[in-house]
């Protein structure tokens, strides 16, 4: 067993950094079942917005970064509070992809130190960015930073972690965040990809506004602004160029991570955790509307099987579970499987071929582009094309250009 690390009592290099506000406490035991997502009434609508820059709701000036060429600066983010650094910071970590993909997309990879759950970070998407990559060594060697004693050995700078969460899904104590945070750096984070734990009842963010808080951590304002205007353009052509809502196919959106499905636990697209907004932007039609099925959450693992599907009989079929498989691969095998089925073989969705990966549930900006691009060819191929071709919707090099400071502020 690893030793308790000694409390530091005298000065630390890192004493320039100030945790302010109060963290919130309490919650239910949510277990690192954490990982399935969910939404409910309370939290979310059918309506969906769109992210866009005319959209987002404005931050109030308590929550804006305050900073001089002189002195130090703060930043504000629930649960955490007000956060001030004097400088920004260089070492990171962050729980898990989408944290650890805002910084990277800040130009941030070099600091990189470790992650919470290296499961939950694609970092694939980086081989089609000219000059943008992560150290894999690093999220080979610490891929599950979810300790104290770790946290001390890393000795870093910030910690991208809804505080909350530790407490909630990995037995933490206030007084574990407190000695953290006062004796190594602050936590500064939000749970982002959904919106159903019953201990989060504080505020939500949607990917741009906690992207942006992030910017502001590393004092990057010019890249996020750079990343925002190209999200925008991007998400407002694909718009553009929708068929009308009654032409948009109805989808199931599941999750089943095995390559012989039997059974499929739901997900409803009206949720509006992060997870989802590629769904939300394209106008998907949710085909669990008008029934009574619930939404995958931490209290509910219910589950369909190819007899209540027939019953929905959806268009398109999204299964979230297999993001380590390329697109052919999982046509080969979890479709190939679906079409020798008795029963799923009679599925419109089956069928027709429209049984896709369904993207992963922690997306950051960079990732956000790339999976968006790949629903709206799952959902309108006549319009973007298909999966499998080579079409791009979105300019590659350009991303890279932000990423690596290429760009005119």
């Amino acid at each position: 067993m690893v030793p308790e690390p000694t409390r530091r009592d005298g000065p630390t290099r890192r004493e320039y950094v100030k945790y302010g506000g109060a963290l919130v406490g309490g919650g239910l035991l949510a277990g690192c079942a954490g990982d399935s997502e969910g939404g409910s009434a309370s939290t979310a609508t059918d309506a969906g917005p769109t992210e866009t820059e005319a959209e987002r709701a404005t931050e109030t000036d308590s929550e804006t970064a305050t900073a001089t060429d002189d002195g130090p600066y703060s930043v504000s983010m629930e649960p955490v509070g007000e956060v001030t650094f004097e400088s920004a910071p260089e070492r990171w970590v962050a729980y898990c992809g989408e944290y650890a993909d805002m910084a990277v997309a800040l130009g941030q990879a070099d600091g990189f130190a470790g992650i919470g759950g290296a499961d939950r970070f694609y970092t694939y998407v980086y081989d089609d960015l000219p000059g943008v990559d992560i150290d894999e060594a690093t999220l080979e060697q610490y891929g599950e930073v979810r300790t104290k004693e770790v946290f001390y050995e890393l000795d870093a700078d910030v910690h991208f972690y809804d505080p909350e969460m530790l407490k909630n899904w990995f037995d933490w104590g206030q007084e574990d965040v407190d000695e953290i945070a006062s004796n190594v750096a602050p936590f500064f984070g939000n749970l982002l990809f959904r919106r159903s734990d019953t201990w989060h009842d504080y505020q939500f963010y949607t990917l741009y506004e906690a992207f942006e808080k992030v910017a502001q951590v590393f004092q990057e304002q010019a890249r996020f602004e750079a990343f925002q205007s190209l999200h925008d353009e991007f998400i407002g052509g694909l718009q553009e160029r929708l068929p009308p809502e009654d032409e948009r196919p109805e989808v199931f959106l599941t999750f089943e991570g095995t390559n012989e499905p039997a059974t499929f636990s739901p997900y409803r697209l009206s949720d509006k955790g992060t997870s989802k907004k590629q769904w939300r932007d394209l106008g998907a039609k949710d085909a669990l509307i008008g029934t009574d099925i619930e939404n995958l959450s931490t209290t509910n693992r219910g589950e369909l099987d190819y007899e209540n599907l027939l019953e929905i009989d959806p268009e398109v079929i999204l299964v979230r579970g297999h993001e380590r498989k390329s697109a052919t691969e999982f046509r080969d095998v979890v479709l190939g499987y679906m079409r020798d089925h008795s029963v799923a073989s009679e599925l419109t969705a089956v069928q027709n071929g429209r049984v896709y990966r369904g993207g992963y549930l922690h997306q950051g900006p960079i990732h956000n582009l790339f999976l968006t691009e790949r629903a709206a060819k799952q959902l309108y191929p006549d319009e973007f094309g298909e999966v499998t071709g080579d079409e791009e919707l979105f300019d590659r090099q350009r991303v890279a250009d932000i990423v690596t400071g290429a760009f005119d502020e």
